[in-house]
């Protein structure tokens, strides 16, 4: 099985098992409690923090943990609407038809309560612009909510470009970083962002962690989401896990000394796999080819089912969008708000890779990709 899917989940890198280890055989304290192994286990909390802060530019209280970015995305979005819109009067959200479900849905309940969301609709190329998001902007808006890498088609929001526009104003800046962290340069303390969701898994790091950035000056107020305690700064109640923890500072540390030779071997996978699946016509790349992120191809195949040819691709772990939306079995809504028809979108691949991929699966990847849609157009009554 060649795995093509990084981002779903990336495998967790051998020097973060190495790191969680400890905490998973002995080291089992709580990092709340008040006694040696309680202070051992909550400096191994705090030394992940500070990992997690340097890798993104930010000061070490800036870092709340959650239990990965969808959380970090309620906490964000609710949070920032239930303390600044209920209490000053301001209920209106910017956000885009391609986020996450975990913002988009987060977004429906907020309507469900009286708040306004303007969805942008993306360019061709599956970006927001920044210009695009000021002339959304009401006097009643309180927050804006956009993604700084797509997951379907990894293209790259302008996101530098509207932080201090929107800090100039006044206006929260919410950014989903689940798939930029590691893949594009990141520094918050030159790019004034209020709230930044993160995720362990998306960057080799364990499942079910996570971490949201909360801006200390100009300062970002939430409401909690989760009571019972008052840990992390009264942000977000609950027992820490510790050994996650520790595994999510060590992968966001090795994704900022990584991320440059990372991104020059995704580059060389992708051009691989385009390589390989050159000779086949009807063939659309969703995203673009200007400001996309290297580890993410997404490809729709005109005049084939989109089920047949993932039934015909055993052999590949890869998928037709996110893994959050596969249960609906339904065509891509971030391509179709592309503009691509249902079948299209349907027809679609998406490849990710990563620090495991070699070329040769990329080619082995691609040719089998190639000779499944040829067959499938050899069968149908449609294709010419």
């Amino acid at each position: 099985m060649i795995y093509l899917d990084y981002a779903a989940t990336t495998p967790l890198d051998p020097a973060v098992l190495e790191a969680m280890l400890p905490h998973l055989s002995g080291a089992h304290a709580n990092p709340a409690s008040d006694h040696g192994p309680g202070r051992r286990a909550r400096l191994a909390v705090e030394q992940s923090r500070a990992q997690v802060a340097r890798a993104i530019g930010a000061e070490v209280g800036e870092i709340i943990w959650t239990s990965g970015a969808t959380e970090s995305d309620n906490l964000a979005i609710k949070g920032a609407l239930e303390f600044y819109g209920e209490a000053g009067g301001r209920a209106h959200i910017v956000t885009s038809r391609t986020e996450h479900k975990a913002v988009l849905d987060t977004c429906r309940y907020l309507e469900t309560r009286g708040v306004r969301v303007t969805y942008l609709q993306p360019g061709p190329d599956g970006r927001v612009g920044a210009a695009q998001v000021m002339a959304a902007l009401e006097p009643d808006t309180c927050l804006v909510t956009l993604m700084w890498v797509n997951n379907e088609t990894g293209a790259i929001n302008e996101v530098e470009a509207l932080a201090p526009l929107l800090a100039e104003r006044g206006i929260l800046f919410h950014v989903d970083a689940a798939q930029a962290v590691g893949r594009v340069p990141i520094d918050l303390s030159q790019t004034p962002i209020s709230l930044m969701s993160m995720s362990g898994h998306k960057a080799y790091g364990p499942k079910g962690i996570g971490a949201l950035f909360v801006r200390r000056r100009p300062r970002a107020r939430l409401a909690p989401q989760l009571h019972g305690g008052g840990h992390e700064q009264g942000m977000r109640s609950g027992t820490l896990a510790t050994h996650q923890i520790v595994g999510i500072g060590a992968a966001f540390e090795l994704a900022a000394e990584r991320r440059e030779p990372d991104s020059a071997h995704a580059l060389r996978l992708r051009a691989a796999l385009l390589q390989s699946i050159g000779s086949l016509d009807g063939v659309f790349r969703n995203g673009g080819d200007g400001a996309c992120v290297p580890h993410i191809l997404n490809l729709s195949f005109e005049g084939v089912d989109g089920e047949s040819l993932r039934a015909g691709l055993p052999g590949l772990a890869v998928s037709s969008g996110s893994a959050c939306s596969a249960a609906t079995q339904e065509p891509s809504y971030v391509l179709r708000a592309l503009g691509r028809s249902d079948a299209l979108a349907g027809a679609s691949l998406r490849f990710s890779y990563g620090r495991g991929t070699d070329e040769t699966d990329t080619r082995e990847a691609g040719a089998a990709v190639a000779a499944e849609v040829l067959r499938l157009r050899e069968l149908s009554p449609i294709w010419d």
